[in-house]
């Protein structure tokens, strides 16, 4: 899952990002609304993490000027505002959730699992495909009840595709969506990943789609082919 976080605050935005990518994430750093507007119109994200108090373009604008471009990605909005007005009026603008400073980190996590999970349709904080289990919160997999131990670049492309189950995934969205802005994305890095996650949770658990990308169904479901 990639994030962008729109926060001036140098510090607070260096510990952002530092825990997100502890946590699994990819994660771009922006400091002010213009830059940070600029990014998301043109990359692809998951979530954003946007505070208000933005220099050069304030953060509900930036908002307002993503959902008028249809940027539909869920947005937490932070601020050291906290009266019912401010909330309402980012609400209002087209935010998704609403997150006070000060704020516990873990508060913030569980509210972006929330976003991206509802986004892709899921509920629950447990994304299951057959026998392979992915918990959110703990960032634990499991293949018949057993732990499997991925790498972090694994665990994300097996991730993304748990929260699009059942759909068709290019590789160019894969690589836009697991890796940050800086990474030196390389497509053919996509199937060893692919080929090392089915070496750990079996064959048959990604669908190569020729010419398309890969899709995760549930076993239960009918086959791509």
């Amino acid at each position: 899952m990639r994030i962008l976080i729109v926060e001036d605050e140098p510090t607070l935005g260096r510990q952002l990002k530092s825990t997100l990518e502890q946590n699994g994430y990819a994660v771009d750093l922006s400091t002010d609304g213009e830059d940070g507007h600029f990014m998301g119109s043109t990359e692809e994200y998951d979530a954003v993490i946007l505070d208000l108090g933005l220099p050069e373009i304030d953060g509900l604008t930036v908002l307002g000027m993503w959902r008028k471009e249809g940027r539909k990605f869920p947005v937490l909005v932070l601020t050291a505002r906290d009266s019912w007005s401010d909330k309402v009026a980012g609400l209002d603008a087209g935010a998704d959730d609403y997150l006070a400073k000060p704020f516990q980190t873990e508060e913030l996590i569980a509210r972006l699992r929330a976003l991206i999970r509802r986004a892709s349709g899921n509920s629950s904080s447990e994304l299951i495909a057959g026998d392979v289990r992915l918990d959110t919160r703990s960032g634990r997999v499991t293949l018949n009840g057993e732990p499997v131990k991925l790498t972090a670049q694994e665990y994300k492309l097996l991730s993304y595709l748990l929260h699009h189950k059942g759909k068709v995934v290019s590789r160019t969205e894969l690589i836009e969506h697991i890796y940050d802005q800086d990474f030196d994305r390389d497509s053919n890095t996509i199937e060893v990943f692919v080929t090392r996650i089915r070496k750990k949770l079996g064959p048959d658990v990604i669908t190569t789609i020729r010419g398309l990308g890969y899709s995760l169904d549930d076993p239960a479901q009918p086959g791509r082919g």
